[in-house]
């Protein structure tokens, strides 16, 4: 298969199931219809379990024994969590968490 009609169907593929998944909770229940109990609870709690399953990731393999003992990633992760209590907006936490981790990755540590 020629490489622009792979790039296509992939292209495709993911349309469709973008598009699924926008559609799917309006088909199962319905416009006007009260939302079960358990999906709006876990319409509240999934965010934060997804956001603590990312921090979790992102810090597994930091070894604190070997130089520079976690420093950045730990910097980072006040700068992010200091920036989010300061201004309540989380792309620019991680934004400004991401840069002051490459800063501190890239030319500090």
């Amino acid at each position: 298969m020629t490489d622009y009609r792979h790039a296509l169907i992939i292209i495709l593929v993911m349309g469709i199931v973008t598009l699924a998944t926008r559609i799917l909770p309006v088909l199962i229940f319905g416009r006007g219809e009260k939302i079960p109990d358990y999906i709006v609870y876990l319409g509240k709690v999934v965010p934060y379990t997804a956001m603590g399953l990312l921090i979790v990731y992102c810090l597994k393999d930091v070894s604190l024994i070997e130089a520079p003992h976690a420093a950045p990633e730990f910097i980072a992760l006040f700068v992010v969590s200091g920036t989010y209590l300061w201004k309540r907006n989380t792309i620019f936490s991680v934004v400004i968490g991401t840069v002051a981790y490459m800063l501190l990755a890239q030319l500090v540590f």
